[in-house]
C-alpha cells in the first residue's frame, strides 16, 4: 500500500514538473490553451461561434506570437477555453489552461496558487448616476438609493470609504450587472456602484448613453493581470518580456484605445473609458504587485 502511494506521489510530482515547464509543453505539442471569459467587458468576451476578443485576449495573442517566434515554431495552434470566476485558478493550476486572459485581480490569496504577469489594467470602483442628477460625490448619496449587484463587495467598499462617514443610503440589489443598471435607468436607484469598466459598458449599451455619467471618488483600485502557472519562471519571463515590450513601444496604449475608446464589435458601440492614471502608471512602471500593495498607497 505504501509503495502504491509512493508511486502515485511520484507521478503527481512528475506531472507538476512537466506542467511547470510551459514553454517545453508548447514546443512539444505545437499548441497552447488560452483561458478566456465570455462577458468580462472589453477585457475578454465572446462574439459567439467560439470566437473571443478583447483587450486582454489580443495582448495574449501577441504574447503567444512572441513565444512562437522564441520557440522557432512554424505554426502555433491556440485553443480558446472559456473559464469562470470559480474555475479559472484550478484550471491554470492543473495545466488545463496555459495562460488565462480574462479579468482576474492579482491578489495575495491567488498568488499562493498561481502567478501573474505584470499588470496590464487597473480597475477602479466608481459610481454611475443620471447625468442630470446633480450627484458628483459620495457625500451627496445621503438619503439616496444605491444599487449594486448581488455577490459583489461594492457597497461594502462604499460604506467603508472615509468620505461616506455619516452618509445614510438605502441599498437595493440587482441579480446581475444588467439588472443593477436597470434599477438606475428606471429611477428605482439614484446610483449604481461597481467596477468602472462594467459601469461604462452598461452605459455604452443603454438607449441613451448621454443620460448617464460616472462620478465620485475612487472606492477601490485593483490590478488586473494575465494569469499563468506558479513556479514557472521561464514562461513568466517570456510573457512579461513580451508585455513590457508592448508597454515600451506604446503598442499597449494603442490596444487600450482600440478596445475602450473606439467602437467595438458586435454592435460597434464605444465603452468610452479613458485609461486611468493608475493604468498609465502600471504601463510606465511594469510590476506584478498584488492588490494589497496597491491598497497601501
Amino acid at each position: 500500500m505504501k509503495k502504491a502511494l509512493l508511486v502515485l506521489a511520484l507521478g503527481a510530482a512528475l506531472v507538476g514538473v512537466a506542467q511547470a515547464d510551459t514553454l517545453k509543453k508548447i514546443k512539444d505539442t505545437g499548441s497552447v490553451t488560452m483561458g478566456v471569459r465570455e462577458s468580462s467587458g472589453a477585457l475578454s468576451y465572446t462574439l459567439g461561434d467560439g470566437k473571443y476578443v478583447g483587450y486582454h485576449v489580443e495582448i495574449c495573442q501577441r504574447v503567444l506570437a512572441d513565444v512562437q517566434k522564441q520557440l522557432g515554431l512554424a505554426k502555433l495552434d491556440i485553443k480558446y477555453l472559456p473559464v469562470t470566476s470559480q474555475n479559472r485558478v484550478p484550471l491554470v493550476q492543473n495545466g488545463t489552461v496555459d495562460i488565462e486572459c480574462g479579468s482576474t485581480t492579482n491578489n495575495a490569496t491567488r498568488g499562493k496558487d498561481v502567478a501573474f504577469a505584470v499588470t496590464t489594467y487597473v480597475e477602479e470602483v466608481r459610481i454611475a448616476v443620471k447625468a442630470n442628477s446633480g450627484i458628483t460625490s459620495i457625500g451627496q448619496l445621503n438619503g439616496k438609493t444605491v444599487a449594486t449587484t448581488t455577490g459583489t463587495t461594492s457597497v461594502q467598499l462604499l460604506r467603508k470609504h472615509e468620505r461616506a462617514n455619516g452618509v445614510d443610503f438605502k441599498e437595493v440589489l440587482g441579480k446581475d450587472h444588467a439588472d443593477s443598471f436597470l434599477l438606475l435607468e428606471s429611477g428605482r436607484a439614484d446610483a449604481f456602484v461597481m467596477d468602472g469598466q462594467i459601469l461604462a459598458g452598461n452605459i455604452a449599451k443603454s438607449r441613451n448613453p448621454a443620460d448617464f455619467k460616472i462620478v465620485g471618488e475612487v472606492l477601490s483600485v485593483e490590478p488586473i493581470a494575465i494569469m499563468i502557472r506558479k513556479d514557472d519562471p521561464t514562461f513568466k519571463k517570456a510573457v512579461d518580456d513580451s508585455i513590457k515590450a508592448m508597454m515600451k513601444s506604446g503598442e499597449i496604449a494603442k490596444l487600450y484605445d482600440k478596445w475602450f475608446i473606439q467602437p467595438i464589435p458586435p454592435t460597434n458601440t464605444k465603452v468610452g473609458l479613458p485609461a486611468t492614471e493608475a493604468t498609465k502608471n502600471a504601463w510606465a512602471n511594469p510590476n506584478d504587485k498584488p492588490v494589497e500593495e496597491y491598497a497601501k498607497k
